[in-house]
């Protein structure tokens, strides 16, 4: 975690809650979109090594997210939250509990009520989080369970998602010329796909050549990246023919990242101007599943991501021009 960016973790045993205050270095459609989309969190909710994998999601009051944190030993432990209230990109409350696969709720387990509220400071998010427990032995149960802990490691692996999905795909655009690309994702295998693809084309990698996660700033209280991470490749572009970019990055497994024949390819659409983007999306989407509506990125961009009817991965990016 960047130290700048502020946190507090606050028990408080009068009224049997725990209330914790977190920035991140994003815009509040980013954050809100991290909290919201079951593809987004089973990639920072857990805390290492643990790892979380959604069953079921309906985001919206009276509906319910079941899902599992799994061990490295590949031990289940299956949790819901019950949706109460969601006001969009502002704050939503939930009932949380642990239980069995099919949601049954473990009654010997404290149950959680979370309430999250999201504070757009521009450049920066702060979502305040209180919990909440029917009693004081419930409360101390959960801190004894580890909370603090887990929880700030799930935080911290929030701030690398940020850090390495976007803050850093920003690609070196000179000109607002429309243009189509294909950003492919490779479990460890990027660099040596794109050599492969550099020989044949006989091209060289726009920008900055070959970014690797271990180029992203560290600082102090930032959760490290393994060694073997640093290694893998973040973001690759590279011209082939007709004015076509392949773009390129690694999905390590380490960092949450489950890669399937599927999800490893997206068609990323540049539009000339910010209403033939709203335009693409929206007829593009009609049918599909969107997994990050269109929103103002905090680098600059205009961004959103979905599947279309037919299966087919859809990225859509407005960026003005770099002066």
């Amino acid at each position: 975690m960047n130290n700048h960016l502020k946190f507090d973790f606050i028990v408080n045993k009068e009224n049997n809650t725990v209330h914790v205050e977190r920035e991140f270095a994003a815009n509040v459609e980013l954050v809100w979109e991290a909290w919201t989309n079951p593809e987004i969190l089973d990639q920072w909710w857990a805390p290492k090594p643990y790892r979380t994998v959604t069953k079921s999601m309906e985001f919206r009051e009276g509906g319910t997210w079941l899902y599992a944190m799994i061990s490295p030993e590949n031990i289940t432990h299956w949790c819901k939250n019950d949706y109460h209230k969601i006001v969009y990109q502002s704050m939503f409350s939930g009932l949380d509990a642990f239980c069995d696969e099919s949601g049954t709720v473990t009654v010997e387990m404290p149950r959680t009520l979370w309430t999250n509220e999201f504070n757009d400071n521009g450049a920066t998010t702060v979502v305040n989080i209180t919990t909440r427990y029917d009693s004081l032995a419930d409360l101390e149960k959960i801190i004894a369970l580890g909370f603090k802990e887990g929880f700030t490691m799930a935080l911290e692996n929030l701030d690398q998602y940020i850090e390495a999905q976007f803050k850093l795909r920003q690609q070196n655009k000179t000109s607002n010329t429309a243009r189509v690309s294909s950003y492919l994702n490779f479990d460890g295998k990027t660099e040596e796909a794109f050599l492969f693809y550099k020989k044949v084309f006989q091209t060289e990698f726009l920008g900055k050549g070959i970014e690797r996660f271990g180029d992203i700033p560290a600082d102090a209280g930032h959760a490290p990246i393994a060694d073997e991470i640093k290694k893998m490749v973040l973001h690759v572009a590279l011209p082939i023919i007709g004015g076509h970019i392949l773009m390129g990055t690694d999905a390590p497994k380490e960092m949450g990242f489950t890669l399937n024949k599927g999800n490893n390819m997206h068609i990323c659409l540049e539009p000339e101007t910010r209403e033939e983007a709203d335009r693409l999306f929206k007829e593009l989407s009609i049918g599909g599943t969107i997994t990050m509506p269109l929103a103002d990125m905090f680098f600059g961009a205009y961004f959103g991501e979905f599947s279309d009817t037919y299966g087919v991965n859809w990225m859509i990016n407005y960026q003005v021009k770099a002066i």
